[in-house]
């Protein structure tokens, strides 16, 4: 029997897909299609910055990056159960430091936005939920009130944007690699402590063991409330659930 011409095209997996980016796998890698080019051009820099382990940048023709996998697996996701050690979280907060604590990169990222600017998109978007009855209006109030916090002078730090969870992976106890750099850049450090233990809150202490202790908690619960009221109706409106258990909704109401 002859030989066949071309091997078998890996399965393509889906991702993340919206209509501003998606994100595909094919075996190894991993391809981002994007239509904003700053955030490819921000994703490449901070990888090429970052003292931390980070995926490797394949080829980029745009829109489409290609980056490789990274080993490991993450320590949860948002509205699933955490796993991993308490010395694997630690792990991660000692990398997550690291990267604080490294030289500025060039640009302002998600984490850098004015203060002054989140509050007036804050108060816009908090109007709107209750308008729209997305949210009833005393949780709505009441975690506008503790997001507050958040909102306070900040020294830049070289910061992720999006560290969400699921973005971390770890062998054991040691981070393999930290993915998705595309909000990367200068802003407050608790912004990302905040997102990576979002719906994890039990685990901060953990996390906080390789970080460090020396933050201001109120500042952590006012970016959980905070990143919470901005995402909940884009989501909704995006296709993605912000009231499954353990999700956004749910840690909005973990402030009552």
């Amino acid at each position: 029997m002859d030989e066949p011409l071309h091997e078998p095209v890996d399965e393509i997996e889906v991702v993340v897909a919206h209509s501003e980016r998606a994100t595909l796998r094919v075996g190894d890698v991993f391809l981002k299609v994007d239509t904003d080019q700053a955030r490819i051009d921000a994703e490449v820099e901070a990888i090429s910055l970052a003292p931390v382990p980070t995926p490797q940048v394949l080829w980029r023709k745009p829109p489409v990056l290609a980056i490789s996998a990274v080993a490991g697996t993450t320590l949860g996701s948002l509205g699933g159960t955490s796993t991993g050690s308490p010395t694997a979280w630690a792990a991660a907060g000692a990398a997550i430091r690291k990267l604080h604590e490294a030289p500025l990169p060039p640009r302002t990222g998600q984490a850098g936005r004015n203060t002054t600017a989140l509050a007036a998109e804050l108060d816009k978007e908090c109007e709107a939920l209750v308008r729209s009855g997305l949210l009833p209006a005393d949780l709505v109030t009441r975690n506008r009130r503790v997001a507050e916090a958040a909102l306070r002078p900040w020294t830049p730090a070289f910061t992720h944007g999006d560290l969400q969870i699921a973005h971390v992976f770890l062998e054991g106890d040691e981070v393999t690699g930290i993915i998705d750099w595309s909000e990367a850049g200068r802003g407050d450090p608790l912004y990302d402590l905040a997102t990576f233990t979002l719906g994890h809150e039990d685990r901060l202490d953990d996390l906080l063991t390789g970080y460090g202790t020396d933050i201001d908690l109120d500042a952590i619960h006012g970016w959980w409330s905070l990143r919470s009221l901005l995402i909940v109706r884009w989501l909704s409106e995006h296709g993605f659930d912000p009231f499954a258990p353990g999700c956004e909704v749910d840690v909005l109401r973990a402030r009552m």
